[in-house]
């Protein structure tokens, strides 16, 4: 079981005691066989993992690295291989788990070398990272110095992987909650800095998720947005019929210039793009710990540059910017 109280104190402390009031029935009401099918096995799949006793740590190596193989019995280690595999697919990481290489579909380790040169270093601050999966970048955010990490995501599957890798980790002030961004209160002002990476394209209404991230940082506070973007001119905006690279939940893809615009009409400032990269079938694909299809499936087998529908192929930003 997590202990959420230094989470509760601390958002009290931030002045945020109405979502330290509701959030405990928030993560009951998420956490239960109810909520999904398979929850129940999820759940066993993460209490049988062993219980290590101080295991070496490494947060900021390129796969986060818990363990030497030498500190686990092969018991233990067998354990571990069977109750992570209880809970495929692995789409975030890699990890690097007492010699266990759990190879996910993405290489997260990318990104976060994309972007952690040019945030605002996070020594001593509260960061929050929405549609955080299995929390792999939470654990960067840890180890880049955060004084408490907190990931929203609503897949139980996610917020369970999580939990695995932080049975294994111990007591961390690091947590990630079973909700959405829209479930946060509004005006829950506290966050010295947050991320959303690879999420707007999902929303329905982009103004809206930049406005409810707004809502989130404190004043002088700092987001950090990476996006699908298309190549083009101020105003131009990309609304596939149908599907985008076979996901059914895209909806809008700006050019940079768009974004920006968006972005300043929500009201950030200092706004700047640090980042633009193609993302290419080294970064996301297939592996032992997530089979189904993934990118190279999505694109045109006979151009990359274009996806299986025929629009632009996936390109993606990272745009940093802040509030007063």
């Amino acid at each position: 079981m997590i202990n959420y109280q230094p989470l509760y104190e601390l958002l009290t402390e931030r002045n945020a005691e109405h979502w330290a009031t509701i959030l405990p029935d928030q993560i009951q009401q998420k956490l239960n066989p109810q909520a999904h099918g398979n929850f129940t096995q999820w759940n066993a799949a993460v209490e049988k993992l062993p219980i290590p006793a101080k295991p070496s740590l490494q947060l900021d190596n390129d796969s986060f690295k818990i363990g030497q193989v030498n500190e686990l019995s092969k018991e233990e280690w067998q354990q571990l291989d069977a109750g992570l595999k209880n809970l495929f697919p692995w789409r975030k990481g890699p990890y690097d788990l007492f010699g266990l290489q759990l190879d996910t579909e993405w290489r997260s380790d990318w990104k976060w070398d994309r972007i952690k040169d040019h945030i605002t270093p996070l020594d001593k601050r509260l960061v929050l990272d929405v549609g955080c999966g299995n929390g792999y970048h939470c654990w960067r955010m840890l180890g880049a110095g955060a004084q408490m990490v907190v990931g929203v995501d609503p897949v139980q599957l996610h917020v369970l992987q999580f939990q695995a890798i932080r049975r294994l980790y111990g007591e961390a002030p690091i947590y990630v909650l079973p909700l959405t961004l829209e479930e946060i209160p509004e005006k829950t002002s506290i966050f010295d800095t947050v991320f959303s990476m690879g999420v707007l394209y999902h929303r329905r209404s982009p103004i809206d998720h930049l406005t409810d991230l707004r809502d989130c940082l404190r004043s002088g506070g700092e987001l950090v947005l990476e996006t699908l973007v298309i190549e083009g001119k101020l105003g131009e905006v990309l609304v596939p019929e149908g599907r985008y690279a076979r996901m059914r939940n895209v909806w809008f893809l700006p050019t940079c210039d768009t974004l920006v615009s968006w972005m300043k009409r929500c009201g950030f400032k200092n706004i700047r793009v640090v980042d633009i990269n193609q993302t290419s079938m080294e970064e996301q694909r297939a592996t032992p710990w997530m089979t189904f299809n993934s990118l190279q499936d999505f694109l045109d087998p006979d151009n990359s540059d274009l996806t299986i529908e025929g629009h632009p192929a996936p390109r993606r930003a990272t745009i940093i910017a802040t509030i007063d």
